[in-house]
């Protein structure tokens, strides 16, 4: 099978990798003004070249930063985005893990006037990446549709937003402008990080959703307008891909449930060009949802748990892409941990160790499947 020459690749990772001790030790003195913001910036630049370099030997054809520029996955970016301010949330979700369910309203946002966009809020930090790596620079950005979910229509401030269309066009404006920004700094693999399309295949969160006084049946075409105006006028060469995650905290998930309800919608109707599907359980159904992506488009099958340190086997893994195929043409998939490795800082359901094993994994199955990573 021929080798791929762009992104995604058959052997991927979604983006964040587990944080050194002294980054961690680092932004939380910087968090506490003892140490200048550019000490801080000094300690993530080496620990980004570090694991790029890690990513690189291990046999990766991309390299991210680890999102070590971030406390969080999602809102070290939505909190830039100018009048949306953060507040308590009224979804709760329910974390489920090995060691039982805990119950969390998470963080939310509020939209309180106009949306914008002051300044580049990750450019800077692809540039960087980019001028570290010698692998495919990939970057990472939450999806918009977060800005939207978790509030709804209540948290969005209706002076400066009447009519939700105006909401939508200029939260879709602020994401194009800053894809256009990462673009002309030479960015051609971005990914949108993406949780609530998963969610709203989960019969629980569909009823909470409805509870905020939303449609969870015609959400998700909502939804998807949006993510296709947001990356409207990407370059042709620019890849973008999708992470639909289903939630992932200290080994811990929100959601449950297959792709069905959103599949021909998610394949078919969003213009990405490639999808990080979670399946690494039960829990994410079957293969069956790949039936309608398209031609031309590529499913990348987070085999790989990340949220334990259980190491999986090489045959288990050409099983489970044999059963995908099925539905899907090999040339068509890929291979990669079912989520980052840490979404946040803290929590971590493995070591570096685990972590470095998991990606051989990934790499060498690949190999052995494709012919090449």
């Amino acid at each position: 099978m021929r080798q791929r020459a762009k992104p995604p690749f058959r052997a991927d990772h979604v983006g964040s990798l587990i944080r050194p001790d002294a980054l961690i030790k680092a932004r939380e003195a910087a968090e506490k003004g003892e140490i200048p913001a550019a000490e801080l910036a000094r300690i993530q630049h080496d620990a980004i070249r570090g694991v790029v370099r890690l990513q690189e030997e291990i046999g990766l054809k991309l390299a991210t930063d680890g999102e070590y520029n971030r406390h969080s996955w999602q809102r070290d970016f939505l909190l830039k985005i100018g009048n949306v301010k953060p507040m308590a949330s009224k979804l709760t979700v329910r974390f489920h893990s090995s060691a039982g369910t805990r119950d969390h309203s998470p963080p939310s946002l509020r939209v309180a006037g106009k949306l914008s966009r002051p300044a580049g809020i990750f450019v800077d930090d692809f540039k960087f990446l980019k001028t570290v790596a010698k692998a495919m620079p990939k970057i990472t950005i939450p999806s918009p549709t977060i800005v939207h979910f978790r509030g709804g229509r209540e948290a969005i401030d209706a002076e400066a937003y009447p009519e939700m269309d105006a909401f939508y066009d200029d939260l879709a404006a602020v994401y194009r402008a800053e894809i256009r920004d990462l673009a002309d700094a030479g960015c051609r693999y971005l990914q949108i990080d993406e949780v609530n399309l998963a969610y709203l295949c989960d019969p629980e969160l569909r009823r909470q959703v409805a509870n905020i006084g939303e449609d969870p049946a015609t959400l998700p075409k909502t939804y998807a307008k949006l993510l296709n105006a947001a990356i409207a006028g990407k370059p042709n060469d620019m890849t973008v891909c999708m992470h639909l995650c289903r939630g992932n905290f200290a080994g811990a998930w929100i959601a449950d449930g297959g792709y069905e309800p959103i599949a021909e919608l998610l394949f078919n109707e969003i213009g990405v060009d490639g999808y990080f599907l979670e399946y690494d359980s039960a829990r994410a159904g079957g293969f069956e949802p790949l039936r309608f992506l398209p031609k031309g488009k590529m499913a990348v099958l987070g085999l790989v748990t990340t949220k334990s340190p259980t190491m999986e086997t090489k045959d288990e893994l050409k099983r489970r892409i044999d059963e995908a195929s099925r539905y899907a043409p090999l040339e068509q998939l890929a291979l990669s941990p079912q989520c980052g490795f840490s979404s946040g800082i803290g929590g971590n359901a493995m070591t570096v160790d685990d972590e470095i094993k998991k990606l051989k994994l990934v790499v060498e199955t690949a190999r052995e499947v494709w012919g090449s990573a």
